[in-house]
């Protein structure tokens, strides 16, 4: 069984719908980076940043960054719909855009809700912060263009990407400016999101 650090209002959220929905038993333990105490003690001693989601494998292993997660629990069920498999012709955009939600738009998050980690004047705080969430809807728009979303973002089936893009479009600045620049994408996400054990998890933990 999993053991998943996770936060409600954070990234673990698309960690845990991904078990609910490839059928992964898993314990998960509710920790705030942000506010000390024994949860975080424990979570940094598996991962020193203090992030989640934080995966604790069968074996003992400690797996952290939610692509790599993802990506690992889809490779435990090579036959889900989840993901496109090797050798499908919809695997490398399934594999770029993945990447890109980690890599390009989750950044900004990071950088935007603690600005005082990286500037210490309060108004290059804010500009800082409003750069942020510029930088997240020229990401969507980018998206918008480069994907070409039908029902779902690679096309019919529901894939792990739409589930992400549901969590990460309720974030700042909101799904509805997002919805301007990227209105096929936040479509395929509200699909993603109503997929009852995806409405279930973000329920539970919501995001």
């Amino acid at each position: 069984m999993l053991t998943i650090y996770g936060c409600k209002g954070c990234g673990s959220v698309v960690v845990e719908a991904a078990c609910e929905l490839l059928g992964e038993t898993y314990e998960r333990r509710e920790v705030e980076p942000w506010t000390p105490g024994p949860a975080l003690d424990a979570l940094r001693a598996l991962n020193p940043l203090a992030q989640v989601p934080t995966v604790v494998l069968p074996d003992g292993q400690v797996l952290t960054e939610s692509a790599a997660i993802l990506l690992w629990l889809l490779e435990r069920h090579p036959q889900t719909p989840l993901a496109p498999p090797p050798g499908d012709p919809k695997r490398p955009a399934f594999l770029r855009w993945l990447v890109y939600f980690v890599s390009s738009i989750y950044p900004m998050y990071t950088v935007g809700d603690f600005p005082a980690r990286w500037v210490k004047d309060e108004g290059a705080q804010t500009e800082l912060k409003a750069a942020t969430v510029q930088r997240t809807l020229d990401c969507w728009r980018s998206l918008e263009q480069g994907i070409s979303p039908g029902t779902y973002l690679l096309g019919e089936s529901m894939t792990i990407l739409d589930v992400y893009a549901a969590m990460i479009s309720r974030w700042r600045p909101g799904r509805e400016k997002i919805r301007d620049v990227a209105p096929r994408c936040i479509a395929a996400a509200e699909r993603a999101e109503a997929h009852p054990v995806v409405a279930r998890v973000f329920t539970q933990f919501p995001v």
